[in-house]
């Protein structure tokens, strides 16, 4: 084994190391690299007496400059150190990056406790999280303390960053610096509410049409991937999964392979809220799915259907998912999109075909049918017999 020919503080970890890089996908040659790497480390702990749990940022900083001191020009960046780093972590052997409290500052003190409120009280998705953190640490970069905040400072902090800004962009800001004040005055952080203070973004609910994708230019999306690729395998797959299920981008990464109840051909879908909703398995969408997993999808314990061909073989993230349909787009010459526009086609689809907006709710999932209402705007036809004359052209 490889650790029995190792000594030092990293050899008991050299053995899972290796056989965890090999199960995610990594070449060998890749594998050797690291575990060279790991065994300079290894050594280079030894000598400063140095043990797993010692190893922060600035310990690993300190090695890098070593090997870049020695005249090493490969593998001296802390990319190259994130596979170990990583994999000490996850097996408890090196700490945390935020668990370095000598390194912590008072911002990203207040930002974990923050992060521990959204997960815990609030029961956030980890995507929502990370927007709410995001605009957290925008306020923050604006100030250099909390005391003594004032609604004036509020009311200015939002007016100057939505500026320029589009509709959706804004209200993200909006959204999240409620949510940040609503945390610092529970937390005993600020002494008044100061969510008054956030200024809405003027919005009207269904004032504008869905941006509807044509038959053809859908076709050419599906066109777009090379099924004689297993990228072009998977791209096709989700591609189908997200024209036909009216998914989300976020509820395509989220499906794993025990989800699919292929005997009763249904699939269960992880949506909002922790929602789960099951649907039909049209036949197109199974046939696209089997063929990405027996074809090309790579074989390990991952349990999600969608992942990255290349290594690490991780579940493809919600931006994965996104950036599948953004590259369909500019193969197949359209203009760049999101899934979310893959979502309004289907529905515009159902709608063409006939089904009413209780029915296209119902695929949809939408809690309300308002929320569905706006496909009816589409459907000219259909609206064209409420118009009334114009009194101009009564004879």
């Amino acid at each position: 084994m490889l650790g029995a020919r190792m000594r030092g503080p990293l050899a008991p970890y050299a053995t899972g190391f290796y056989v965890e890089l090999i199960d995610r996908g990594y070449a060998r040659s890749y594998a050797k690299r690291q575990m060279e790497l790991l065994s300079h480390a290894n050594r280079w702990m030894a000598e400063a007496g140095l043990q797993p749990g010692e190893l922060t940022a600035q310990a690993v900083g300190q090695f890098l400059a070593l090997r870049r001191a020695q005249g090493h020009k490969l593998w001296i960046s802390t990319t190259a150190m994130a596979p170990l780093m990583s994999y000490l972590r996850r097996v408890g052997a090196a700490p945390e990056p935020s668990s370095d409290a000598s390194a912590m500052t008072q911002l990203e003190s207040l930002l974990d406790e923050y992060c521990t409120y959204l997960r815990k009280e609030r029961g956030l998705a980890p995507s929502t999280i990370d927007d709410y953190l995001t605009a957290a640490r925008l306020f923050l970069s604006k100030r250099s303390s909390l005391q003594d905040l004032t609604a004036a400072e509020v009311t200015a902090f939002v007016l100057e960053q939505v500026r320029g800004r589009r509709t959706g962009s804004a209200k993200w800001v909006i959204k999240g610096t409620r949510a940040f004040l609503r945390f610092l005055h529970v937390d005993g952080k600020i002494s008044a509410p100061l969510t008054w203070a956030v200024p809405a973004v003027a919005s009207w609910r269904l004032s504008t049409l869905p941006q509807v994708l044509e038959p053809s230019q859908l076709g050419r999306l599906l066109a777009s991937c090379d099924q004689t690729t297993p990228v072009g395998l998977r791209d096709f797959a989700i591609l189908t999964v997200l024209l036909r299920l009216a998914l989300r981008s976020g509820e395509v990464a989220a499906l794993k392979l025990s989800d699919i109840d292929w005997r009763h051909g249904e699939v269960v879908i992880h949506g909002k809220a922790s929602r789960q909703d099951r649907l039909p398995l049209p036949v197109d969408v199974g046939q696209a799915i089997v063929t990405w997993l027996q074809q090309a999808r790579p074989v390990r314990s991952d349990p999600y259907v969608f992942t990255r061909v290349r290594a690490p073989h991780t579940r493809l993230t919600t931006n994965g998912v996104a950036g599948v349909v953004c590259a369909a787009c500019i193969r197949a010459g359209l203009p760049p999109m999101r899934g979310h526009r893959l979502r309004h086609a289907a529905a515009s689809q159902m709608l063409r075909s006939g089904a009413d907006l209780t029915e296209i709710g119902q695929v949809l999932r939408h809690h309300s049918l308002l929320a569905t209402a706006i496909y009816a705007k589409v459907d000219r036809a259909a609206l064209s017999s409420l118009a009334r004359p114009w009194p101009g052209d009564a004879v």
